[in-house]
């Protein structure tokens, strides 16, 4: 079994890379669609300007005719962004496969380590995307993004922190496991759709403002054209935020209360204890911010981007590098 989860993990990986092929060439497809809409206006406005005052729009509006035009897929945009779906879909069908037989290999839940924990979080980031994309088809070019952070998180799972299955250690043999680490996984994988959300939303946004004052895009700027609008990609990170921050608050109490009937205290500023609460006090101060109106939406979508870097160091450097009681959540 254990030999069978770690070539599921292969499919899953290649579905995810024909996935993120699927969304870049829908992209493509986007953007030769909007070719003609550039090109058939400049002769237009070169025979105006030798005739004498132009009568067609302004610079400006012409760019902003094109990138909206590059927004409007064709058929074959359509069904590119389509078979990427349905990719990233059999590569979460994959994805589930292979937590379940490492699980089965080791006799436990599969998220006794930090491998089994990535990978549980990236499949909870996919499902939700999934499940996101049944309501609103619109967010779709978003699943380039969506499938670039599975294969990262997926890839450095498998390179790195990849541990034979096995029994878990004494101090995680509890049932709390089931408990805290869960929901700490659900939470997690929620948050890295609304991070890649707020992510999408700064660059639409810079994207507009170049649009909008005639400056030559640059390579981030560029991006955005085929994101959703700022609106619709701004709602998505509250969302998703909102979704998590309850189940991230369970998680946080419920390790102080693993804590306690393991180590006799319910909190001790041990670092990985610390930075679950740095990251949600950053969380709470994201959704208090999105209530304020006085606070710029830039600035809340910062505060998003921010937890989530909390998330990764917290992750990845207190278990890796700072020595602490959760040590042995490492790739041992």
């Amino acid at each position: 079994m254990a030999a069978l989860s770690d070539q599921l993990l292969i499919v899953t990986l290649l579905a995810y890379l024909v996935a993120m092929v699927g969304y870049a060439t829908e992209h493509a497809f986007r953007r030769s669609h909007a070719v003609p809409a550039v090109d058939t206006r400049l002769p237009a406005m070169a025979t105006t300007t030798t005739a004498g005052p132009p009568t067609g729009p302004p610079p400006t509006s012409t760019r902003a005719a094109a990138s909206t035009s590059a927004t409007a897929p064709g058929s074959r945009s359509r069904l590119a962004g389509w078979l990427a779906v349905a990719a990233t879909g059999a590569g979460a069908v994959a994805h589930a496969s292979c937590l379940v037989t490492r699980g089965l290999a080791a006799d436990r839940v599969p998220w006794g380590n930090m491998y089994e924990f990535v990978l549980a979080v990236t499949l909870v980031g996919v499902l939700a995307w999934l499940g996101l994309l049944t309501r609103r088809p619109a967010v779709r070019p978003v699943g380039l993004y969506i499938a670039l952070a599975a294969v990262t998180l997926l890839g450095l799972a498998a390179m790195r922190l990849h541990t034979p299955a096995g029994p878990l250690v004494p101090a995680l043999d509890s049932y709390w496991l089931k408990i805290h680490v869960s929901a700490a996984a659900i939470a997690s994988g929620i948050f890295l759709i609304g991070f890649i959300a707020a992510t999408g939303y700064l660059i639409r946004l810079r994207h507009d403002r170049d649009t909008a004052t005639n400056k030559p895009y640059g390579f981030v700027s560029a991006l955005g054209r085929y994101l959703p609008a700022t609106e619709t990609l701004e709602r998505l990170t509250f969302q998703m935020h909102a979704l998590a921050f309850p189940i991230w608050t369970f998680a946080v109490v419920a390790g102080a209360i693993w804590a306690e009937a393991a180590w006799g205290r319910y909190w001790g500023w041990d670092p990985k204890e610390t930075w679950s609460f740095i990251s949600w006090v950053i969380y709470a101060g994201y959704l208090h911010a999105r209530a304020t109106p006085s606070v710029k939406r830039p600035v809340v979508a910062w505060l998003a981007i921010l937890g989530w870097a909390t998330m990764m160091f917290n992750l990845f450097a207190v278990n890796l590098v700072i020595a602490g009681l959760h040590s042995y959540a490492g790739t041992n």
